[in-house]
């Protein structure tokens, strides 16, 4: 079922891509960046950055105060903000289309002349803003840590996904001025950036404002470093455990998964859908319906570029059950998926779930913005919105048990376990 939005691209003199994907329906038009720079780019005792640029970006550039470009957005009536994840970086808003110019402006001024605002002043404040973050989204929330956890136990130290976006505070801390600038030239050029505007624009005029605001930014990114070696999945099981004041025990099992944008990848992303992802998959049936040992199962799949991808499954223990056992009941529900591949019927209830979930997404012009700008960055790949249902569709039922039988088995598994108590420990093993 192909689809057919209509998608225009150009690249600018300066390396810019630029997508319009021009949807005339409501008179608004999101502007939508991605830039080629995460926490992955990150080196050892430079960890962080990605993200503190995240905040740095909205307080002032050569021609827009501290906190200007909120307020003006805001004024004209715009949604805004902004992400940084382990490959990209992302900003966008969505505005009247009589404030498209206005967007634009701001949006140029910042990533072509950040740096004339980038004192030292501004780097203390951030960096304050930043520990903030942390303490409240990571420290001092039940289970807030159990990611980084899990980065750290599927991936090993030093390779680019080991260590959590929000980076290390002490790295921050140690961060000179001058190490952030360098930070920002290295990274922030429009060769190494995605501008897709997703709404009330036509192509030819989308392509004319972009020229305008973002053509005489200087072309200054750094080559990328190569890609590291693709890794394998877990050659035995790794535990770690926290013993922690949580509501209740809780269950993090992760799993090395191919790299983004493979056939494999999405065999094994459907693997881990079928697995927990319906009401009537096994782990739900199993583990929460048949032996009331759970009170909730959630799956997902993360796909990442560099060489490999995360697949994690979340199990909610119920009160009074052995988390032990329950990490044994959900084992023995992988080595039996990857023994015997998808039921016909709940893979044909999956594909109908991934149309609607897609569609629905799409319809969203905010979404469909932002997967674009992200397949454009990571994939080279401007048509993904079009094409992706196609390939679910085309996924069989032996390509996804071959995937789970490679990546899904019980022995390739990182657990974290956060066990309820009111004396908190940790044990590693």
């Amino acid at each position: 079922m192909p689809l057919d939005f209509e998608i225009a691209t150009r690249t600018l003199d300066n390396g810019l891509r630029v997508v319009v994907q021009p949807d005339h329906r409501v008179p608004t038009v999101t502007v939508n960046i991605w830039v080629g720079v995460g926490s992955r780019h990150e080196v050892a005792g430079r960890t962080g950055f990605a993200h503190l640029f995240e905040h740095l970006m909205f307080q002032g550039s050569r021609n827009v105060a501290s906190g200007e470009h909120f307020e003006r957005l805001m004024a004209a009536g715009a949604q805004l903000n902004a992400t940084t994840w382990f490959d990209r970086t992302n900003y966008f808003e969505t505005v009247p289309t009589g404030a498209l110019e206005l967007a634009l402006w701001l949006e140029a001024d910042r990533h072509g002349h950040l740096l004339d605002a980038v004192t030292q002043e501004n780097l203390d404040n951030q960096r304050d803003v930043v520990k903030e973050e942390k303490r409240q989204r990571y420290d001092n929330q039940p289970y807030g840590t159990a990611l980084i956890d899990v980065y750290a136990a599927v991936f090993p130290e030093g390779h680019p996904y080991h260590h959590p976006t929000i980076g290390s505070m002490a790295d921050l801390d140690a961060a000179s001025l001058e190490d952030v600038h360098d930070f920002f030239r290295r990274y922030y050029a429009p060769d190494n950036t995605v501008l897709t505007l997703c709404g009330d624009v036509t192509a030819e005029r989308g392509f004319e404002l972009v020229e305008r605001y973002f053509g005489d930014i200087d072309t200054s990114a750094q080559p990328p470093r190569p890609l590291v070696e693709a890794l394998p999945p877990l050659q035995a099981p790794v535990r770690i455990d926290r013993r922690e004041e949580v509501p209740n025990d809780r269950l993090y099992i992760g799993f090395r998964l191919p790299v983004d944008g493979t056939d494999e990848f999405l065999a094994s992303s459907l693997a881990i859908d079928l697995l927990g992802g319906l009401t009537t998959s096994r782990l739900e049936q199993r583990l929460v319906r048949g032996e009331r040992v759970a009170n909730a199962v959630s799956v997902s799949a993360m796909g990442f570029v560099d060489g490999v991808s995360l697949g994690l499954v979340v199990v909610d223990v119920a009160e009074g059950e052995d988390p032990e056992r329950v990490e044994e009941l959900l084992v023995a529900e992988l080595e039996a998926f990857a023994d015997a591949g998808p039921d016909p019927e709940q893979l044909e209830a999956l594909r109908a779930q991934c149309e609607r979930s897609w569609l629905s997404s799409l319809a969203d012009q905010d979404e469909r913005a932002d997967q674009i700008s992200q397949h454009v960055l990571l994939h080279d790949d401007p048509q993904f919105v079009n094409h992706h249902l196609d390939r679910v569709i085309a996924v069989g039922p032996d390509a996804i048990r071959a995937a789970a039988d490679r990546w899904l088995r019980g022995a390739n598994r990182a657990t974290v376990r956060y066990l309820a108590t009111d004396a908190p420990t940790e044990e590693v093993a």
